[in-house]
């Protein structure tokens, strides 16, 4: 869409302000960079579409188009242009978490997004042994209830049908409830104590969860309605 202005900001919403731009930079930032990757975090998104967007990203010099050597197909990287997206899209989300999450309906409520990130977020320099195993069911959800995430050396592995391997951690709780407890909206300990999260395993992991599966960037960012209570309460109203 072209606006006709010369200001800075119309500039950038033309070349950034279509449906899935913003959230494609995000995925090659959180480091996909090969079309099926980003596909499994852009979920809803169409092949078509997809291969629609990344190709204007292209043409705006935001991302580079390279053929995987040896290989078919291609993979995308981000430029320096997108590269100084960072500080955006985190004020973006630092916006987002404060007056946008308030309601969210459960059909927001992505259980492949969350295991993607759940993925992304465990470190395995903070675990011990060679391999650990982390089971999670959601007693909300019909399909996709049951997920294994494996953890061998540096590689980190989510798939949805039983490994076949002795389980370190198990996680039982409903999908709303762990994607507030990794984005910061609950603690994990407030959730037990709520017997809205069940946590069984090794207490050198269930301790503190969060030392080996990294929270959310956004944890800790309070919603509008805690500081506009914060701020009466200082004023004495």
């Amino acid at each position: 869409m072209q606006y006709g202005q010369f200001c800075p900001i119309s500039k950038a919403a033309e070349v950034l302000g279509d449906k899935w731009s913003l959230l494609i930079v995000r995925e090659l930032l959180m480091g996909a960079s090969r079309f099926n990757n980003l596909l499994r975090g852009l979920s809803s998104i169409s092949p078509t579409m997809l291969t629609k967007r990344l190709n204007e990203l292209c043409i705006a010099g935001i991302v580079l188009k390279k053929k995987i050597p040896g290989q078919k197909g291609y993979e995308y990287f981000l430029t320096q242009s997108g590269q100084e997206l960072v500080p955006v899209l985190k004020a973006l989300g630092v916006w987002g978490m404060r007056w946008a999450r308030e309601g969210m309906p459960d059909a927001d409520l992505d259980v492949e997004l969350l295991m993607l990130y759940m993925e992304r977020s465990v470190d395995p320099r903070q675990l011990v042994g060679n391999e650990t195993v982390i089971r999670f069911k959601f007693t909300d959800l019909e399909e996709f209830k049951d997920w294994w995430v494996v953890v061998k050396n540096e590689q980190v592995d989510t798939c949805v049908h039983d490994p076949g391997k002795d389980v370190d951690v198990y996680f039982t709780t409903d999908l709303r409830t762990m994607i507030q407890a990794w984005m910061g909206d609950i603690s994990y300990k407030q959730a037990i104590a709520d017997k809205r999260l069940l946590l069984v395993g090794q207490s050198a992991l269930t301790k503190n969860i969060s030392r080996w599966l990294r929270p959310s960037i956004f944890d800790g960012i309070p919603p509008a309605d805690e500081i506009r209570h914060d701020s009466m309460m200082g004023a004495g109203i």
